[in-house]
């Protein structure tokens, strides 16, 4: 199998959250005329509100929408277990180096800046799904056919270390995610150690496992 196989073997559910009704038909149209199944949310709140009962296989999503922009939106996203694994996609017009870097800080792992080519957003759509399709089946496996964690009851994360064992169960090493989050790679380990103290666990092999576990991969 090669990777384009990946996403074309079944219909892929995508999430589109944007206030310009005239850009959501447009990518929506494109998308779907691509063979995807495509979900829209006029703003953060709603998207909210639809991922309560569906979970699609990526989120494409805007900055700057009222009630809830795409920055707390992701930001809630990557806090929730069951939802901190799908891929995110920012679309924006807002097209600095500073907001790049504080749209992929925020948890997002694509910016693209309008105006664009639609053939760039489908190409990114595409990697990103490949990258999270070779994750999860990578990682399934293993998960299934090892010894099962011992973990301590009601383990409480905080954001921040939530954000980190997130980055820990994807292999990136502390240096990588002290880049990513902005801080010293001590403060990573400080991290680290916490929740290796919070749940009993004895290394960042078994905390990536866990996280894993925990979020359904």
């Amino acid at each position: 199998m090669n990777d384009s196989d990946i996403t074309t073997t079944e219909q892929r559910r995508l999430m589109l959250v944007d206030d310009d009704p005239n850009l959501v038909v447009l990518v929506s149209d494109y998308l779907e005329f691509r063979g995807y199944e495509v979900v829209t949310a006029e703003n953060g709140k709603k998207a909210l509100e639809l991922l309560e009962h569906e979970i699609p296989d990526l989120i494409i999503c805007d900055i700057m929408m009222p009630e809830m922009d795409g920055y707390t939106l992701v930001k809630l996203i990557r806090e929730n277990r069951r939802l901190s694994w799908i891929p995110v996609l920012f679309l924006s017009a807002k097209g600095q180096s500073q907001d790049k870097v504080k749209g992929l800080n925020t948890g997002a792992d694509v910016y693209i800046v309008k105006p664009f080519e639609p053939e760039e957003l489908i190409a990114q759509v595409e990697s990103s799904l490949r990258q999270a399709t070779r994750l999860i089946g990578h990682r399934k496996p293993a998960i299934q056919t090892t010894q099962k964690l011992r973990v301590r009851e009601n383990v409480e994360l905080t954001p921040t270390e939530l954000r980190v064992v997130q980055l820990v169960a994807r292999g990136l090493g502390n240096r990588e995610i002290s880049k990513m989050m902005k801080v010293s790679q001590r403060t990573v380990e400080s991290h680290v150690s916490n929740m290796l103290g919070k749940t009993g666990l004895h290394n960042r092999t078994e905390l990536a496992r866990w996280a894993l576990e925990s979020q359904e991969f």
